[in-house]
């Protein structure tokens, strides 16, 4: 596809845009076909849909092989998964998370009556600053929970340090970093439990699906007892529980997308690659990288733009992205603490969370995946340079 040549060209300014159908950011990615239609029909010719199905076990024995962890166990989605280990773990009063992340992670605290406090980040991470925490603990407080945002790990170590200096539960909202390592380590038995996402928009999913990941014997036992209606045994419930099972269906096409992971994962490499050399050079764009010395899947693109430096800002780049049919995304905004129940709850959150409110305004990701082609990728970034270069125009016209 060509490089844009005037700025009449852009669709802002009355021209066709850059691609007839949409480019989405998460757009899901598919596995072996045909080995997911072969796991259909078996599961259909079973007529064992869930409770724990062949597919479902098969799963979570891959799933715990791959990061090392004593034990995995497979629910319907993420968010509840959280909850689910949050309860087990017994947390309770305040517990402390970023608020630059998805609003599932505080969500699934204030759902349970649990205070999400908000704690700031490292503005070279994007994780949660493991100083901060220290300043945000109170004597109500009984947890942390890190998120490993763009599948970078958090600073696990020093988080680790605090929680067990002051007694508190930690556990880690891993839906970003299936297939990351730290130091060498996968995630997946770091802290007292973490919780992977496998909804369709994840580089490996299984069409809606999350799993938790422990090497606590007595907490595992615990969550597979909730996430059943706390039956144990064809009759016997012994413990408060819910319905958080995954279902056959979704263990298959996780199991088929586990099977193509490496090709997943280089392609998403291969984009990531492509758009760091296309927007190198633009004046206020910057292109996060990831340690090559870890593991990574390398999903998320993720774009800061310097608005003082390009003259440009980060909004005004996805309106002209968008208007090309690049549906570029802004994370995590407006930020979990200005999205209610938590912006009436704590009218002065964005006092102690000035990292937060920065990144919020910054950062962009762009599409990635095997929906995205190579030359698909040179567009896109011919569209942000001839942003950079047109700023004043593009703007006037915007307003």
């Amino acid at each position: 596809m060509a490089i844009k040549q005037t700025v009449r060209e852009l669709a802002i300014f009355g021209g066709s845009p850059a691609f007839e159908q949409p480019l989405h950011v998460g757009r899901p990615n598919l596995g072996d076909r045909e080995r997911f239609l072969e796991r259909v029909n078996d599961i259909l010719d079973r007529r064992w849909f869930t409770n724990n199905g062949p597919f479902v076990q098969e799963f979570e024995k891959r799933l715990a092989e791959y990061t090392g962890a004593r034990h995995c166990i497979a629910v319907c989605n993420a968010t509840v998964g959280l909850e689910l280990t949050i309860r087990a773990l017994g947390m309770t009063g305040e517990v402390i998370v970023p608020s630059f992340t998805f609003v599932a992670t505080a969500h699934a605290l204030q759902w349970q009556g649990i205070t999400p406090v908000f704690c700031d980040v490292d503005p070279r991470t994007h994780n949660l600053d493991p100083e901060r925490v220290l300043e945000r603990i109170t004597p109500r407080t009984s947890g942390i929970i890190g998120v490993h945002v763009w599948g970078r790990p958090c600073a696990v170590d020093r988080l680790t340090e605090i929680a067990r200096a002051r007694g508190l539960k930690l556990m880690f909202d891993a839906a970003h970093a299936f297939a990351c390592s730290h130091r060498g380590r996968m995630i997946g038995g770091f802290g007292d439990a973490e919780v992977f996402s496998f909804h369709a928009t994840k580089f490996l999913n299984s069409f809606e699906g999350g799993a938790i990941t422990t090497d606590d014997d007595e907490l595992a036992a615990r969550i597979r007892l909730m996430k059943n209606f706390g039956f144990s045994g064809y009759d016997n419930v012994i413990y408060v529980g819910t319905n958080g099972k995954m279902p056959e269906i979704s263990a298959a096409m996780g199991l088929s997308s586990l099977e193509g992971l490496d090709d997943l994962i280089a392609v998403n490499r291969r984009h990531h690659r492509s758009y760091r050399e296309g927007l190198r050079g633009i004046p206020g764009l910057t292109v996060l990288e990831y340690d090559p010395a870890e593991k990574s899947n390398h999903q998320y693109v993720v774009v800061e733009i310097d608005a003082a430096k390009v003259d440009l800002d980060r909004d005004r780049f996805v309106r002209v992205l968008h208007a090309e049919n690049v549906l570029a995304r802004r994370y995590f905004y407006p930020g979990c603490h200005a999205m209610e129940p938590y912006r009436s709850n704590d009218p002065d959150a964005a006092r102690f969370l000035p990292e937060t409110e920065r990144l919020c305004t910054r950062v962009m990701t762009l599409p990635n995946g095997t929906s995205v082609g190579p030359g698909d990728v040179d567009t896109i970034c011919s569209i942000a340079r001839y942003c950079g270069e047109n700023a004043s125009s593009i703007r006037a016209r915007l307003g």
